[in-house]
């Protein structure tokens, strides 16, 4: 898999459980889990924007390509 999701990292980078998240991005717990172990087929940009919003980080610093 090229693009690699660095979710976790920034998470625990910010201290932030996914329930918190989940509350921020306003998406479910087990969307946000499936994004997090790399099984997502997409993402919407709105939810990446939220994402990084959240965690203060860039779209770069969440998606890596390999």
């Amino acid at each position: 898999m090229p693009i690699i999701v660095n979710l976790d990292v920034m998470m625990a980078r910010r201290k932030m459980s996914l329930n918190e998240l989940s509350d921020r991005v306003g998406i479910t717990i087990s969307n946000l889990s499936i994004l997090k172990t790399g099984k997502a087929k997409a993402i919407r940009i709105e939810t990446l924007e939220a994402i990084c919003k959240a965690l203060d980080c860039q779209p770069g610093d969440i998606l890596e390509y390999r």
